[in-house]
């Protein structure tokens, strides 16, 4: 080929270079950008070829950081760890560990994404290795200043090519996202047009109040379910993924704070905090959190008639258990007759069966001086739905004829 048709060559290969971005909702994107936003570590799992890397180097030119590739499976311990160098006077000085030329080059740019690849075909020694340069940020003596971010790719053990399972210690230092190919979002790329990434918009007036929820939510959890803040998983390939520790909550409270001050959707923050601390305890996190916008017991029994129910059911029986609780706690016959009033509207606005387990209990907590309201004659129909609440549908009903 001559001079000329090289030119030429490039020329073509620098028109299908040429692509154009869009805004388009895609939540995965989103994740891993607020992620990057909050400065914590992301690996991305996927199958070979979906665009793993080429999502990372559109993020680095959209936040405009220089992007370092490091293929983690073809270097050595040392490279993460430093390179003895001896000086002049190693009795005096001791040993330096002089970090490689990668590190170097980010420490004096200042900024940058710095990318590990392949992070499951590393052997377990180099994973030991870059512990400290996960979490601590620092390569021998070097430390990486605030503006790099770290990113990691790997592929699950059965499709990686001699794949080892991540170490506990290392998973835990990561906020694991399923990366997944989207059939429209391929066809746009190959057609010229990629889904922009950028940096979520944080609401700087929100930023005490994001904090503020995000302790309150994380810290209500741990409260009520002590087991939950260190669990490590029985089984390996478990140990390698998003499991809880005091560490990975640390991580789902700063991801809680940043999807708050941003507005982020639930979907997104749903794949966060999963892939923080775990399915089960996210989900139990994301439960907790819908609670913590119901409206206050005490103010429920306070004024019973003004009162707005949640529309979703588990979030209305959630209401009616803590209005019943409360009384429970306290129980004065205002109190319980208030009670009754919120079951009826309750019954009024939503399925009936929500009600039963709260008014058997209610009636449960009636006192002998205490004259039943007019409310509870439809509730006593609907308390005896259930057939493990047979005894409470009878006290309810006994009640009932009693006030006849």
């Amino acid at each position: 080929m001559t001079s000329s048709q090289m030119d030429v060559a490039a020329d073509l290969l620098a028109l299908l270079h040429d692509t154009a971005t869009e805004r388009r909702v895609d939540p995965q994107l989103e994740a891993l950008t607020l992620a990057v936003a909050a400065d914590l570590p992301v690996l991305l799992w996927g199958e070979p070829g979906i665009g793993k890397t080429a999502a990372l180097t559109q993020l680095a030119a959209a936040l405009g950081l220089p992007l370092t590739t490091v293929i983690a499976s073809v270097h050595e311990p040392s490279d993460f760890s430093g390179l003895p160098v001896i000086g002049d006077d190693p009795a005096v000085q001791g040993v330096p560990m002089a970090p490689p030329d990668w590190a170097v080059r980010l420490a004096r740019t200042g900024r940058g994404l710095l990318f590990l690849d392949e992070l499951s075909t590393a052997p377990p020694a180099v994973q030991a290795a870059l512990l400290r340069l996960v979490l601590e940020r620092r390569v021998g003596a070097l430390r990486l200043p605030p503006g790099v971010r770290i990113v990691a790719a790997a592929n699950p053990r059965s499709s990686a090519a001699d794949g080892w399972e991540l170490s506990p210690p290392l998973a835990n230092r990561f906020v694991h996202l399923q990366w997944r190919h989207d059939h429209d979002v391929v066809v746009r790329g190959l057609g010229g047009t990629w889904p922009l990434a950028s940096l979520p918009r944080l609401d700087a007036d929100r930023l005490q109040e994001a904090v503020v929820f995000a302790r309150r939510a994380v810290c209500g959890l741990l409260a009520a379910r002590p087991a939950l803040v260190h669990r490590l998983p029985n089984d390996e390939a478990r140990r390698g993924g998003p499991w809880p520790s005091p560490r990975s909550w640390e991580m789902a409270l700063r991801l809680v704070a940043f999807a708050t001050a941003a507005n982020t959707s639930k979907d997104v923050l749903s794949m966060l905090v999963r892939g923080t601390v775990g399915d089960g305890p996210g989900l139990e996190l994301l439960a907790s959190m819908d609670r913590m916008d119901l409206p206050d017991p005490e103010a429920l029994l306070a004024d019973p008639a003004a009162a707005r129910l949640p529309e979703r059911g588990d979030l209305r029986q959630a209401v009616l258990d803590g209005v019943v609780e409360a009384v429970r706690r306290r129980p004065e016959r205002s109190r319980w007759d208030a009670a009754w009033e919120l079951m009826a509207r309750a019954l009024e606005g939503g399925a009936p069966d929500l009600v039963v387990v709260p008014a058997s209990t209610l009636a449960a907590l009636r006192r002998a001086d205490w004259d039943v309201p007019a409310s509870i004659e439809r509730l006593a129909g609907v308390v005896s739905l259930s057939g493990q609440a047979d005894q409470a549908a009878k006290r309810v009903r006994a009640v009932a004829e009693a006030a006849r």
